[in-house]
């Protein structure tokens, strides 16, 4: 099982392919198994070698020790970053991305983060400029708290999900992991498909807490627009048009902040990424990994 000891905690990765080293990271909740494979096989096909990872607090990598988060907690960090208290925040997470290419002997890659995952790779770009080679944020945001925001339909499913323990047996776990999905997903839901994922992912990691402290490290992180602002990378925007999640104001932010970058909205892709959708997608990433050979403006 290959892991990398970074920064006091053990990071879970896999590895596929050859060529330009390709850093996958997944976002809020979600291990490295919710990466499409047909996503994972066209950037292969594309000749990169990609590397996925479990964050920390989720999967297979660690787990941190401090007291169990309570509903006061995420109340307290949803009010606003002085309240929130976090052991650690998204800058840590991206030093732990930066730690796993030490430890693979990789200089530089080119990084695309999904939600969560999009955030984390912001702050690595912003902090270790010279490690990104190209930069693609997929159905993100700033951290601007005016955008990007959950849409109001939404904030019953989160006080749901993110507010209240996970059932104990499978089965019921199982059924809330599917109706967590089915509210965030597009039109292009495949219900077998990710029952097959969360199945995985519920053998993989019990651990119904990782979830909520992630959530906090995101509340409680700053605002990333200023910083972004100095990213000088090809980078790429991909959001929804459908997302209810992070709403496509996120997105839109994000390529208004970072100088150079593209953005591309899907009409029928919400908070997930659609199969229909998976070849575009790829072809996107790997057109945006070929502009960092030319200069950005």
């Amino acid at each position: 099982m290959p892991e990398a000891d970074v920064n006091g905690i053990r990071i879970h990765f896999e590895e596929r392919g050859e060529g330009e080293p390709m850093l996958l990271v997944m976002g809020l909740a979600t291990q490295l198994i919710a990466w499409p494979p047909a996503l994972l096989d066209a950037l292969v096909d594309h000749g990169f070698r990609i590397i996925r990872f479990d964050n920390r607090d989720i999967g297979l990598s660690s787990k941190m020790d401090d007291a169990v988060p309570q509903r006061k907690d995420v109340l307290r960090s949803l009010a606003g970053r002085r309240l929130a208290k976090s052991e650690y925040l998204l800058g840590d997470m991206a030093d732990d991305a930066v730690g796993l290419l030490d430890h693979l002997g990789i200089e530089s890659a080119h990084v695309v983060g999904v939600s969560m995952g999009g955030m984390i790779s912001q702050e690595l770009a912003i902090d270790y400029p010279t490690r990104v080679r190209s930069l693609c944020s997929i159905m993100s945001n700033t951290g601007n708290k005016r955008q990007g925001r959950p849409a109001t339909s939404m904030y019953p499913e989160l006080r749901r999900t993110m507010m209240q323990p996970r059932p104990t047996d499978r089965e019921g776990a199982i059924a809330a992991g599917l109706d967590a999905w089915r509210q965030i997903s597009g039109p292009m839901f495949d219900e077998a498909e990710v029952r097959g994922m969360i199945e995985e992912a519920i053998s993989r990691d019990p651990d119904p807490y990782g979830r909520i402290r992630q959530l906090i490290a995101i509340n409680a992180s700053p605002d990333r627009t200023a910083r972004l602002r100095d990213l000088r990378m090809p980078t790429l925007v991909i959001h929804g048009l459908l997302d209810r999640l992070v709403s496509p104001s996120g997105g839109m932010a994000t390529a208004r902040a970072v100088p150079g970058s593209r953005l591309l909205m899907f009409p029928d892709m919400a908070h997930d990424l659609p199969r229909n959708r998976i070849g575009e997608i790829a072809d996107a990433i790997a057109q945006n990994a070929a502009r960092a050979s030319v200069p950005v403006a």
